[in-house]
């Protein structure tokens, strides 16, 4: 995925990568009692036609910006 920043924080000359996960709440509580601190909590970053894209951000130990992503379905 790409993208231009979505904060003047994150605008940086590297790259994020992103991790698609399945379920973006479970990987976010996995990843915090493992030590991992994130820049913030899973939100909703687009409403598509069959799914909502969630993402969470935290650094790495070098302080590289990282990404958790998920497809959340809204169709039932």
């Amino acid at each position: 995925m790409l993208d231009r920043p979505e904060k003047p924080e994150f605008d940086h000359p590297s790259s994020i990568i992103y991790f698609r996960v399945d379920n973006i709440g479970d990987a976010y509580e996995r990843f915090r009692e493992a030590g991992v601190k994130f820049e913030d909590q899973p939100h909703v970053i687009a409403q598509m036609p069959e799914y909502d894209l969630w993402m969470t951000f935290f650094c790495d130990s070098e302080g590289n910006l990282l990404a958790l992503m998920s497809e959340i379905s809204r169709v039932a």
